[in-house]
């Protein structure tokens, strides 16, 4: 039989904190976003601090995210409707008398770690201690390039896809995929309660893909340790650990960090960075890492979108195959369905 909660989790868990961007993508333009099918325009206030409102004027529907600022208020770019940062309507044109009706929603935002999160359900619910934390991006000592990607699948495809990284050795040959990936046994922890799912690989001799060999310098076989944390609904991370074989030295540290982002039926938004702890100021490392880790990022979008369009077109009752690499996907999927499900 098929896995009850795969169609469970494709319904979204609203009492949840998403990321919406990368903190470089908010400042003083309106950015507009769709965030579990809620159109949503973010920019900052004059102060810095990041504002959320509905991304519809409540006069005629005009998009805010294509509308202006003057100071911290949104300014509708179609007939002028104003509003505060608590999307309270501040001045209609033609008329002294401000409708009490007109507001638009805003949303809980907080910015942690380099991102900025956005929760769209109750808002009493919203509790930031509840982020999950990703320091590596902020910290340091450390380097970080990243980048977002949308894409036209659900987004349980993209937990799907992370949570095995067996398919490295297939789809991303010859960028940063070896044989051992698909040939390694995984090991699982599931923490149904923190919803947080574990995923570990440990490659004690394995080949040095090119992202290694030439981020690194490392010639020869490699020591290669993957232990992936999923915090659902939203944060993916992948610690990476690289060494030469037989050695726990020099030791070589890269974070993968993955923003699951559900933007509406059948979309996701795809946030992705790598950061690292080695080679910091070296810019030829930085734009390689940036330019390799797109190119791997655009062979999953496109496999995706074509996995999507497959899907779409499938009989209803065809009957999924999972085996033992698919572990951590399907304990993601279980957790999903219960946080969509309340």
């Amino acid at each position: 039989m098929p896995d009850p909660s795969a169609s469970a989790a494709s319904s979204f868990a609203r009492d949840q904190w998403y990321v919406a961007a990368w903190s470089s993508e908010v400042g003083r333009e309106l950015l507009g976003r769709t965030i579990l099918g809620e159109p949503i325009a973010f920019y900052r206030t004059e102060a810095g601090e990041p504002v959320a409102l509905a991304d519809r004027c409540v006069h005629r529907r005009f998009p805010l995210s294509a509308s202006g600022l003057d100071g911290d208020r949104v300014v509708c770019g179609y007939h002028g409707f104003t509003y505060d940062t608590t999307g309270t309507c501040v001045y209609v044109p033609g008329q002294k008398r401000i409708p009490r009706t007109a507001r638009v929603s805003s949303y809980p935002v907080a910015e942690v770690d380099g991102m900025v999160w956005v929760w769209v359900g109750d808002p009493e619910a919203a509790d930031t201690a509840a982020i999950p934390r990703a320091p590596h991006l902020v910290e340091d000592g450390w380097v970080t390039v990243q980048g977002m990607e949308p894409i036209d699948a659900d987004y349980m495809l993209l937990v799907d896809n992370l949570m095995d990284l067996s398919h490295e050795t297939y789809l991303h040959g010859g960028y940063i995929g070896t044989p051992e990936v698909a040939e390694t046994p995984i090991t699982t922890e599931v923490d149904e309660a923190a919803g947080i799912v574990r995923v570990s690989r440990h490659m004690l001799d394995a080949e040095c893909p090119p992202f290694y060999a030439r981020s690194t310098g490392i010639e020869g076989r490699i020591q290669r340790l993957q232990d992936i944390e999923y915090h659902a609904p939203c944060l993916y991370l992948l610690h990476s650990r690289i060494s030469p074989t037989g050695t726990d030295s020099p030791t070589f540290r890269t974070e993968i960090t993955y923003a699951i982002t559900p933007s509406a039926p059948g979309k996701v938004y795809d946030f992705w960075a790598v950061s690292r702890n080695f080679a910091v100021e070296d810019e030829e490392v930085t734009t390689f890492l940036r330019d390799f880790n797109h190119t791997v990022v655009m062979q999953d979008v496109d496999a995706l979108n074509l996995l999507q369009r497959t899907l779409d077109t499938e009989p209803a009752g065809y009957q999924e195959l999972s085996i033992n690499i698919d572990t951590g996907g399907l304990a993601a999927r279980r957790i999903l369905g219960k946080l969509a499900a309340g």
